[in-house]
């Protein structure tokens, strides 16, 4: 017997490879992919979506992919791996991406090469979209200064090629490496960590997607995973996975909040801090800090 055999599960709940069928639209996920599509569909340039490390930002973007339909789309998802590319292999790649056969290696002859492309595809009555995941790696002016002569590339009235950025919180930084650019996105978005309700709907979710017949979590286990993992859904994967192993090598019908803190610590997480007590006068009342700021920036002139 396994884990998934004890708590009568059909497949792992919380594997963090990207399975499509356990995408979890909390929320601000809908809001995001909604507002994505807007973009895409309007042909409006450039949206850029970031979050932290975890946050879900690749389940989102290969979401979008397959939410855009082929018969209206020419879409593809570059994942950049690494930060040593350059401006001449990605515009390679994307010409790749969208179908351009045996791209030219001389720059001028590659762009003519995308552009009859780009041309045809809008022909078709197709929209070209090209999503890039892990965007924060392209760290160069050289590289944003490519994307913005991309996204010249239009017929009179219709841009004839969309991007959508995922990434890290710095690729704000990246895009400010060339202005312009950075005037250019239509869309921005962020993903933040998911609160205590919706991590216990994202855990919920995923049992009851993976066949489970019930919550092994008790409510204090649930908070546990939330403070520890931060709202994070790659953590509340990796400390549930871990939990059901454990409660199963203790045979516990139920995972309890002792047990998820040993497990996240053991991981070398640490939990959020709770807020502090307000702080008080000599009379118990709060301090009122902003009277306090005043009261300085006074002494100081």
């Amino acid at each position: 017997m396994n884990y998934l055999e004890f708590y009568e599960l059909a497949q792992e709940p919380f594997s963090n490879a990207p399975v499509s069928r356990f995408y979890y639209g909390s929320a601000q996920h809908a809001q995001a992919l909604m507002r994505l599509m807007h973009c895409v569909s309007g042909m409006k340039g450039l949206a850029v979506l970031v979050g932290d490390i975890g946050a879900g930002k690749t389940t989102l973007a290969r979401r979008l992919l397959d939410s855009l339909p082929e018969a209206e789309y020419e879409a593809a998802l570059l994942v950049i791996i690494h930060s040593g590319i350059d401006a001449g292999w990605l515009l390679r790649r994307i010409a790749l991406q969208l179908g351009v056969e045996s791209p030219a290696e001389e720059k001028l002859a590659l762009l003519s090469q995308l552009y009859q492309r780009l041309v045809r595809i809008h022909e078709q009555g197709k929209k070209a979209v090209v999503l890039i995941d892990e965007a924060q790696m392209l760290a160069t002016r050289e590289i944003m200064e490519e994307f913005r002569g991309l996204l010249n590339l239009e017929v009179p009235e219709r841009k004839l090629l969309s991007f959508v950025f995922f990434g890290l919180p710095e690729l704000e930084d990246n895009l400010r490496l060339d202005p312009p650019l950075a005037q250019r996105v239509a869309l921005r978005y962020r993903l933040e960590p998911f609160s205590e309700d919706a991590t216990e709907a994202y855990v919920r979710h995923r049992l009851r997607l993976a066949g489970g017949p019930r919550v092994p979590f008790t409510a204090a286990a649930i908070s546990a995973i939330h403070r520890f993992a931060r709202g994070t859904p790659r953590l509340i994967n990796t400390i549930c996975d871990n939990a059901l192993f454990e409660g199963f090598l203790a045979r516990a019908r139920d995972v309890d909040g002792p047990l998820v803190e040993r497990i996240a610590r053991d991981l070398g997480l640490e939990p959020v801090k709770p807020p502090g007590p307000p702080l008080a006068g000599r009379d118990g009342a709060p301090v009122d800090l902003d009277e306090i700021d005043a009261y300085l920036d006074a002494l100081a002139k």
